[in-house]
């Protein structure tokens, strides 16, 4: 018999797949995924308890006034003034969610759907800017509306992106000006 014809007769069917370690394998893995979700999850409940100390958000006045300016868009978070990947989720700061805002004499008023709305005083109110990022959230140069303002001891940056960008420069101004104005008024 020539080499060829032996390798040919010794062939074997192919090597059956074993089930068993593939589903160990799979099972790991699902088990290794669930384990970081918890870890990521219960990060997130301890950044909140260590930011406790943060005072309960202010409501919407009985009486705000006309609107002056009114916005919808989407709420990216809030972070530590300054620090903008300090991520603050205490109260639902944290969570990112559609949001209509509405720019008061009486402050800004935030609601958000699917998150506690908020509101802040225009007394708490410190700047805003136009700035490219914020934790979790990265645009182009600008594209981001963020708010400074005061809530107990600290400060705090909260972002927001209109669903028209051209919108932005507009707050930026009025929200300046009425902090000025507010000031003044100190």
């Amino acid at each position: 018999m020539t080499p060829l014809l032996l390798l040919a007769a010794e062939k074997e069917s192919a090597e059956v797949t074993d089930w068993a370690a593939r589903i160990g394998w799979v099972v790991g893995l699902a088990l290794f995924v669930a384990l970081v979700y918890w870890l990521m999850r219960e990060g997130w409940k301890w950044r909140g308890t260590l930011q406790g100390d943060l005072p309960e958000l202010h409501g919407v006045p009985d009486d705000p006034g006309p609107a002056r300016l009114t916005m919808s868009g989407r709420y990216h978070g809030s972070t530590t003034a300054g620090q903008w990947l300090d991520r603050i989720v205490a109260h639902g700061l944290g969570t990112r969610s559609r949001a209509e805002l509405t720019l008061t004499d009486a402050g800004l008023d935030v609601v958000r759907t699917g998150a506690d709305d908020f509101f802040v005083p225009a007394r708490a109110l410190r700047g805003a800017r136009l700035d490219k990022g914020i934790a979790g959230k990265v645009l182009t140069e600008g594209g981001l509306l963020v708010v400074t303002w005061a809530h107990g001891e600290r400060l705090i940056d909260s972002g927001f992106r209109s669903d028209s960008a051209a919108e932005h420069n507009a707050w930026v101004e009025t929200l300046n000006h009425l902090i000025n104005k507010t000031e003044g008024a100190r």
